[in-house]
This record gives C-alpha cells, structure tokens and sequence, in this order.
C-alpha cells in the first residue's frame, strides 16, 4: 500500500544515507565548535592600522591623481615601504598605486622588499619568504587581484606569517601557527575549504550543494522516524516507556528528538549559504547613481601643505565625496577618524539633509519611510562577539526592493545596502546557522552555551548514528555467504 511503500522508502533512505551524513554531522558539529573560539584567519582593518605606517607628510609633494577634477570610486593615501603613495580604484574595475612623492621611483616587489615590509608591519625579522600563486589561506578570490604572493615567515614565538600583494606591495594577510593548526580542525572541514577545492570556486559551490542535499534527506527522514516511533499517550510501549529502543538506539532516537529541529534548520540553512539559485542575491545600485552618490562634483583644489600641519600621526589619509561633501578622512594607528572638509581642511561632515537628498536620487527618488540614528546594532547591521562601526544613519526607502541603507554619518559613505531578499537570508542562513542575536552574541557565555547545548545534541546523535550504521554493516557482512 502507498503508505507501507512510503514508510519503507523513509527507513532505507534514514538508514543507509544517514550512515554517511551521520560521519559527516558529527565532523560539521564538532569543527563549528573550534570555529567559535578560532575563525578562519583574516587580516582586519584594525590590524592593517596597528601594522601601517605613518605618514611621512614632508615627503608628500605630488597631489591627488583625479579624474577631470573627479575622484575614482576610491583614493587613498598611505605609505608603502617607506614612500607614500596613492592607491586608486578606477570605475572601471582598475587598481593602480602612484607615488605621492616628486622623483620617487616605485621599487618592484621582490623578495628584499617582502621582507621590509613584513618587518615593518611586525617588528619582527623575517626567517623565510617564499613567493607562491595561493595556498590554504589566501585561496579566496578576494586575493586574486594580489597574486601572486609573497609569504614571510617571521621569527617570532606564534609563527606567524604574513602575505604581500605582489601588485599593491601591501600586507593582505596574517596568521599564526595557533591559527593554522586549529583551522585544519576547524574551518577548512567544516566549510569542505581544502586548496584544491576552493581554488574552483563552481566546483567547490557544487559540492557544497551536493553534500548538504543528502544529508538533509536523511535528518528529514530521521525525525519523521523518531516522531512516528514515540508514543506519549495512554497507548506506550512496554514498561510505560515512550520509546521502543534501548541502548545506542535509545541515545540516537532521544537526542534525535529533541535536537531533531535544531539539526534540520542548521544543515538547510548550511545548503543556504552558498545561495542556491541566487535566489537571496540582492539588487545592485544603479552605476551611474552611485557615482553621482560618490563623487558628483570636481574636488577642490587640496592644500598638501597645510594637510602636513593636522595629519601628523596618520596613517591614511582617505579623499571622499559621499553625499557632494568633499572631505579629507584621516585615520590613526588606534582606529580614530577625523574628517575634514577638502577645501579648508576644518573639521567638518555632511549633514543629514545632505544624506538624505543624495540618497534620494540613488534609489530613483523613492519614498523615504524612515531615518534612524543607530547608536547600538540592528539585526542587520552587527558584529559576532564585537561592535560594528556606530553610529550609523539607516535609511529606509519604499522602493521595489524596499532598500535600507546604512550610512556612515563622519564621511557619508554608505556602508551597507540590505533589500528584502538580504534581510530574508539574514534570517535563513545567518540566525538559523549561527543563531547570531545580538542579545546572545554581545552577552557571551549566553552564545556559547546555547551553541554547545545544541552541538552535544548534535554529536550525540551523529556518533550513535555512525556507530548503529556501523553495526548494521557488520551484521549484512556476516550474513553473507
């Protein structure tokens, strides 16, 4: 009958899927717990500021490269192996670096000037440089426009490593023996993350896709097992127990059970995360608005003289026009900004009017529904375990998208642009994956032990799950003739 059909149907796919997916729950739970503690390395903002140096203003003589008086979509000012120079992102996708510094030449990034730079970004003397294409921390194709790479161990106590773009002559990543070792238990499983997969990101998308949709099928079938095998009214099993099962079968049905839902939401929402059919991918700001946004008028003319007499101590100095306000922002080794007006270099910020009407035209003169002034995160705007930058201005409009905005109210830069589908992945991956709340992760242990409670759960039912799988095997092995 189709319902004896459909019930056998649930047990084999429980039984023999759930043999391999088991293997692969128990691995995901126990390297998503190293991975609360230790994350994959990633060099931060912070830590670029902590390791930069600072400006050399009297060697600073050779204005702002600009477009016809424009800015590109980003110029910055720093120094680089002890020249300062301008780093410029073209609207066309480009990157180029240009001295600051009349009849200063450019030295190639060999080998000699790896290990200066590391040196300087540390303080510690380099050991060992190796150049290399990618390896299993840069293998991300947010290094592809800084390959290949300089690696440069250094001679400290934490082994640490750094990487140095070979197009930017920058440090673009960092980590530690503690890092590595602890990632090849952590990250790199958990995110099936190996060099030789990652290297295609397709392929490893693919995978991703192709591991997580069986073992939905087999948590799915589990839990309907689990419930179908549970009697909790007057009609119980032997001995008034809600269970038939005894022993390994006893843990896996209970804690199946009971973190049934918790492993189902987390193993979906992991599916989720490499977005399937793009179906979360947002809506994109138009180009040409955004430039109008970012850089609507010819810049001043910029006072290298009298910006050497208030940048002393920075470490960048940023040219922004966000919102037709033209500013100078200086950034310091302690991650203090100040902004300065472009033309008389006085303290200065756009003003929310200003935002406001520019922000206008880049969502096609959409209805503006709100304006809030956030001094604490949102559920879209926030960091696990720290601050994001606050305040922010948010922004929300009634377009078809129903776009928020999050502003950056020092310089107007928009930092963020969430629409409905956003906020809907923010949901289905993010909470259900990470069950990152604010109200947990800002008032840690309350985060961690709600993740470990879940993952025991979770490792219970996987390792009883392997080891019943196993048993069920070696019983069918014997029985063969």
């Amino acid at each position: 009958m189709p319902g004896k059909l459909f019930r056998r149907w649930l047990y084999l796919i429980h039984r023999w899927i759930g043999i391999a997916s088991c293997l692969l729950f128990a691995m995901w739970f126990l390297s998503g717990l190293v991975m609360l503690y230790v994350p994959y390395p990633s060099l931060s903002a912070a830590e670029r500021l902590a390791g930069g140096e600072a400006m050399d203003w009297a060697a600073v003589d050779v204005p702002p490269p600009l477009d016809r008086g424009r800015l590109p979509q980003d110029l910055l000012l720093e120094m680089r192996d002890g020249l300062p120079v301008w780093r410029v992102a073209g609207w066309d996708g480009t990157h180029a670096t240009v001295t600051a510094s009349r009849g200063a030449v450019l030295r190639p990034v060999d080998a000699a000037y790896a290990r200066r730079v590391a040196r300087r970004f540390s303080g510690r003397s380099p050991t060992h440089v190796e150049r290399l294409a990618r390896d299993q921390w840069t293998v991300a194709g947010g290094f592809d426009r800084h390959r290949p790479l300089w690696k440069v161990a250094l001679a400290d106590a934490s082994g640490t490593q750094v990487y140095v773009s070979t197009t930017t002559g920058a440090v673009v990543q960092a980590t530690t023996r503690r890092e590595r070792f602890w990632n090849w238990m952590g990250s790199v499983p958990h995110w099936l993350y190996p060099t030789v997969l990652r290297q295609d990101q397709s392929a490893w998308r693919q995978v991703v896709l192709w591991v997580s949709g069986p073992c939905i099928a087999a948590a799915v079938a589990g839990l309907w097992i689990g419930i179908l095998r549970t009697r909790i009214g007057r009609r119980r099993f032997k001995g008034g127990r809600m269970t038939p099962y005894s022993g390994w079968m006893l843990w896996h049905h209970v804690a199946g059970l009971v973190g049934g839902v918790f492993l189902i939401a987390w193993i979906v929402s992991g599916w989720l995360s490499v977005d399937p059919g793009h179906l979360f991918r947002g809506t994109e700001p138009d180009r040409a608005a955004l430039r109008d946004y970012q850089a609507s008028d010819p810049m001043p003319p910029l006072s290298l003289q009298r910006l050497r007499g208030i940048g002393v101590g920075a470490v960048t100095a940023q040219l922004t026009d966000h919102a037709a306000t033209p500013l100078v922002v200086l950034t310091y080794r302690d991650g203090r900004r100040l902004a300065r007006d472009a033309a008389t270099l006085r303290p200065s910020q756009p003003t929310t009017h200003a935002i406001v009407e520019a922000a206008r035209r880049l969502q096609g003169s959409a209805r503006l529904l709100s304006i809030d002034r956030l001094m604490a995160p949102d559920a879209y705007w926030y960091r696990v375990g720290a601050l994001p930058r606050l305040p922010v201005l948010r922004l929300r409009f009634a377009d078809p998208a129903n776009t928020w905005l999050y502003v950056d109210p020092l310089s107007g830069e928009i930092l963020a642009t969430v629409d409905r589908r956003q906020r809907v992945y923010r949901w289905a991956f993010d909470l259900l994956h990470k069950w990152d709340l604010n109200a947990l992760t800002l008032h840690r242990p309350a985060w961690d032990v709600l993740i470990w409670l879940f993952s025991i759960l979770g490792v219970v039912t996987s390792v009883s799950g392997v080891w019943l799988g196993w048993k069920r095997l070696m019983i069918g092995h014997r029985r063969r003739p």
